[in-house]
């Protein structure tokens, strides 16, 4: 699903003491026992159509019952779960988005459940666990769905002009020179100071590490060496007018996917369900590739979006609890369910090979392999570590990237006005973090 880049200060604003350590309150007792009788589970969760999984789980599991609460995505749901929690009253499980993690593990709102899913984690690629553990030992959810990154193109056009498809960054910055010089009125695609998010997969790709905690400190590096490359290259383009500056989702940007004025869209595997939103005209002439590498033969590439269940530390059931998020999100049944009813891409191996899966979305008939290529592509995006202000280094990237674009300074000096505000509210918030 597409994903939500909604502010979660508000969220953040909740904790009167945020605690310096991603460790949170053991599992509790019963969370290696079952129940001995009947059980009813809360479950709060944004996603389109999941009641359909959850009646699915209740008629196979009467003894063990789920109730499911819809929700808000993104921010909002965040401020309802650390204010639940802050009055003893949350949900036995959460669906999180993976960069919100942190802030609920910060204020003791999710369980560690690594000792009771130990033979879940080879169900996943390696880099979507990674984003339910913070970087560490303990585990605070179980993936659910995924948004590896990769390449949309106007497969009409580029034939039109002679463009081969890039494989590399240096290719692509080729393609993007020879689309101005063929037509003055095209672009290959646009840089958006709009979308964190999709920055961010861009840096995970180039192996970008923002954030990292040792023990009770955390390291920051929203600058370093990865982001700097992946900051200066499009900075590069952007300045030499061979790349547009103009932010994504907005009526400008739509016309120009539709109208061909742009051609190529970095985007998540989501992205045939906004292509076909926003470019109806274009249905079929389009084609999915994987993102350009940095080296030549590499499979890398980043998560733009996703999201995981999560058990609460204050939940009295945490053993049918956890049955039920890795029933949901690694049984067959269920994310078979998971794909026809809410159309997301499952974070499970095992699941991106559903029989739901063997045909190209429906705004690219041509691309029978469509769904083969995607989980080639998610096997290789990469781990990333979120960290407890997420909101705050995205907050700040709209600001300083919009101003790169509009006085075209070097985008990498953006950064560092992005690192310079997630430490300063790092510090301000109590936690510790390493110089």
């Amino acid at each position: 699903m597409r994903p939500s880049i909604g502010k979660i200060a508000a969220a953040a604003a909740l904790a009167t003491t945020l605690l310096a350590t991603a460790a949170c309150s053991g599992s509790g007792d019963d969370a290696t026992e079952e129940p001995a009788g009947p059980v009813e589970l809360s479950f709060w969760s944004w996603a389109p159509g999941i009641e359909k999984t959850v009646d699915l789980w209740n008629q196979q599991n009467p003894d063990m019952k789920v109730v499911l609460s819809k929700q808000a995505g993104g921010g909002d749901i965040v401020t309802k779960l650390l204010t639940a929690a802050k009055a003893g009253n949350p949900p036995d499980l959460a669906q999180v988005e993976y960069q919100s993690l942190p802030t609920l593990v910060s204020n003791d709102v999710l369980a560690d459940i690594a000792e009771q899913t130990t033979d879940v984690e080879g169900k996943f690629p390696e880099g979507a666990w990674q984003q339910v553990t913070l970087g560490t030992d303990a585990v605070y959810a179980i993936p659910q769905d995924s948004g590896p990154m990769m390449l949309y193109y106007r497969a009409d056009i580029f034939q039109e002009m002679g463009i081969a498809v890039p494989k590399t960054w240096d290719e692509f910055a080729a393609a993007a020179r020879t689309v101005r010089q063929k037509d003055g009125t095209k672009y290959l695609t646009t840089f958006s100071a709009a979308d964190p998010g999709w920055f961010a997969g861009l840096a995970q790709q180039a192996g970008a590490s923002w954030w990292g905690i040792d023990g009770e400190t955390w390291k920051v590096s929203v600058n370093d060496a990865a982001t700097r490359k992946v900051a200066d290259y499009w900075g590069n383009l952007v300045n030499e007018g061979v790349i547009s500056g103009n932010p994504m989702y907005t009526p400008e940007w739509n016309k120009a996917l539709n109208d061909g004025t742009i051609i190529a869209w970095p985007s998540a595997v989501w992205g045939p369900g906004v292509l076909e939103g926003n470019a109806p005209d274009t249905k079929g002439k389009w084609a999915m590739a994987p993102l350009p590498q940095w080296a030549a033969g590499e499979n890398r590439t980043g998560n733009w979006g996703g999201s995981s269940t999560g058990v609460t530390a204050a939940s009295k059931h945490k053993a049918a609890a956890i049955k039920f998020a890795t029933w949901m999100n690694t049984d067959p049944a269920a994310t078979d369910s998971l794909i026809t009813s809410g159309a997301i891409y499952p974070a499970a191996t095992e699941a991106q090979s559903s029989q739901y899966l063997q045909k190209p979305p429906a705004f690219f008939p041509e691309q029978t392999g469509f769904y083969t290529a995607a989980k080639a592509i998610a096997g290789g995006a990469a781990g990333f570590t979120w960290g407890p202000n997420t909101n705050v280094t995205y907050d700040t990237y709209k600001d300083a990237f919009a101003k790169a674009i509009t006085g075209r300074t070097p985008f990498s000096a953006a950064l560092d006005v992005m690192q310079s505000a997630t430490v300063a509210d790092m510090q301000k918030n109590g936690f510790t973090v390493a110089g």
